[in-house]
């Protein structure tokens, strides 16, 4: 039994205790940072930080003068454009409008044209009826009177 319960803490250990794991690995990182990379890391920070400094010291200023100088020309050109921007939206407005206009005349061109075809083919239409009618009744006529000559000639 005491062989069981070492060999289940044993498979436990393998399993779940990870220290021999992250104990090899936060070496690797210690030997990396302190002796491959020495000191460059704080002297990439020490040059940086100088460099923010001397900026400091010297850019501003002059990044101050031509901002001062340029930003009105800027603002001046970004007004202009502001303009052209609601010039051309205002053209497109009245295009937009003039087309409607015209669409809307168009469709009501359509339309009378389609009304007049509608009625030009109504009234070609009863005009076929009526010669219908009128040569079916002189078919009629033309039959009931050899109908009556026939019966005339029988008797």
């Amino acid at each position: 039994m005491s062989e069981l319960s070492r060999e289940i803490g044993e498979i436990w250990t393998r399993l779940f205790d990870h220290r021999p794991f992250l104990n090899g690995e936060i070496k690797f990182m210690l030997k990396e940072f302190e002796e491959k990379r020495g000191d460059r890391e704080v002297e990439n920070l020490f040059s940086i930080l100088e460099n923010l400094t001397d900026i400091k010291d010297t850019q501003v200023e002059r990044i101050s003068k031509s901002g001062k100088t340029g930003l009105p020309i800027l603002s001046e050109k970004l007004v202009q454009g502001l303009q052209l921007c609601e010039e051309i939206e205002k053209d497109y407005c009245q295009i937009q409008q003039v087309c409607k206009q015209k669409r809307c005349a168009n469709q009501e061109k359509r339309q009378k044209e389609w009304d007049q075809f509608i009625d030009d083919m109504n009234f070609k239409c009863q005009r076929i009826d009526n010669t219908f009618e009128e040569k079916e009744e002189e078919l009629r006529d033309l039959y009931a009177d050899l109908n009556h000559k026939l019966n005339i000639t029988d008797k």
